[in-house]
């Protein structure tokens, strides 16, 4: 069977994406990373009023020059009343401006004495003084649906008095990993044989399906076992919008998940032209969306954030966005040209257009120090090699594994 693509099998993967989830009304303070099921658009200007932008004096530009009785003190949070006409107000910082001034001058640049206030230098009609709506517009869009809310999104609806948004359920994702040789840390085991592994999969892909705002569903480790396997397929559809296997989806003789996936519903993807992360299965068991992942570490690790990753962000109803791409200077070589695409863990340094992009260690699929290095991924397209100090593309690490970029 030929390898894929990755753009292909995503192509392929994506057009599987079911609709997105119920919507919720749920309170504001809990819509961090939150997908936004409607349009929500602003009641109200921000700022409601013209306001002062700093400490000072507020007044009528055609007063000055000459001395101005200070008639008002008008602070943040009280109203403004109205000036007097030959007269200023003190003002604060927030302030609303008094019916009839025009002008505020920072009280850097007066002098007051006695209840009178002396302007210093020239002043300029309509100086600091922030406009009614000159942040937001009343009406203004400020949530799109597909939107995640950020924190800084959150803020903008908080001052316009946004109590609750509406937005889609979150998804639910199983995990389940395979293989006999495998320990669970949690298990209560001090220790384990030398043909035992601690199983990494399950802690690392459990975390980044929290990290990303899902609901992740532990359905523990299994052996190498068929009948095992296949059971545990069907009852994850009930209770999860999609399942994530690691193990058993290669060739080997022991490898067993993708037989049950095609035997008890349908295989759409398997094998990636992708180096680490070759051997991924994609299909769907009682309607559930499945991807049997690679057992390598590296392996189950970068197929996730490069694959799983856009289709969870697309069935949750979220805007889909690619991650980003840098340039940078290779300081490493590859001499031999790759029948895969092939995504090496590097270290970047330098900044702006002078990034430099190092190896952050060995690039074996088990080796997942190297990922905890890394700033991004090298990309190395079919077929090309790499001499050092040639330019080359590099993704971010910060971007594919953030929450607001897919």
């Amino acid at each position: 069977m030929a390898l894929t693509p990755l753009p292909d099998a995503l192509a392929t993967i994506l057009e599987r994406v079911p609709a997105a989830p119920d919507a919720e009304e749920v309170p504001l303070l809990s819509a961090h990373g939150r997908v936004a099921a409607c349009d929500l658009h602003s009641p109200m200007a921000v700022p409601a009023g013209d306001n002062s932008a700093m400490d000072g004096y507020a007044l009528r530009a055609a007063d000055i020059p000459g001395e101005l009785p200070v008639a008002l003190r008008i602070t943040a949070g009280s109203p403004p009343g109205a000036l007097p006409k030959g007269s200023a107000a003190r003002i604060f910082t927030g302030a609303l401006l008094p019916d009839g001034a025009d002008t505020v001058v920072m009280q850097e640049d007066a002098i007051e004495r006695d209840g009178t206030v002396s302007i210093l230098g020239c002043v300029t009609q309509g100086a600091h003084i922030r406009k009614r709506g000159a942040d937001i517009a009343e009406q203004d869009l400020l949530l799109a649906r597909g939107q995640r809310l950020t924190p800084q999104l959150i803020g903008v609806l908080a001052s316009v008095g946004v109590r609750s948004v509406k937005v889609y359920r979150r998804l639910s994702v199983a995990v389940l990993s395979t293989g006999d040789e495998l320990v669970d840390a949690d298990a209560g085991r001090d220790t384990i044989e030398p043909w035992q592994i601690y199983n990494s999969n399950r802690a690392q892909l459990i975390a980044q399906i929290e990290a990303l705002g899902y609901q992740a569903i532990d359905l523990g480790t299994l052996p190498d076992d068929p009948d095992l396997i296949g059971r545990a397929l069907e009852p994850a559809a009930r209770d999860a919008d999609c399942l994530l296997t690691t193990g058993g989806v290669s060739v080997g003789e022991a490898d067993y998940v993708r037989d049950q996936i095609e035997a008890r519903g349908e295989l759409a993807v398997w094998k990636l032209a992708i180096k680490p992360g070759k051997p991924l299965a994609f299909g769907a068991v009682a309607g559930m969306p499945v991807f049997g992942l690679p057992g390598n570490p590296v392996s189950a690790w970068a197929t996730f954030l490069l694959v799983v990753k856009p289709w969870l962000a697309a069935a949750q109803g979220a805007q889909l966005q690619p991650p980003k791409r840098v340039a940078a200077t290779a300081r490493f070589a590859v001499e031999r040209p790759g029948t895969r695409e092939e995504y090496l863990r590097v270290v970047l340094t330098g900044s702006g257009g002078g990034l430099e992009a190092q190896l952050a260690g060995s690039q074996s699929s088990g080796v997942l120090t190297s990922v905890s290095r890394a700033d991004g991924l090298a990309v190395v397209p079919i077929g090309s090699t790499v001499t050092p100090g040639e330019p080359i593309e590099v993704l971010l690490l910060e971007s594919l594994q953030s929450l607001y970029t897919s």
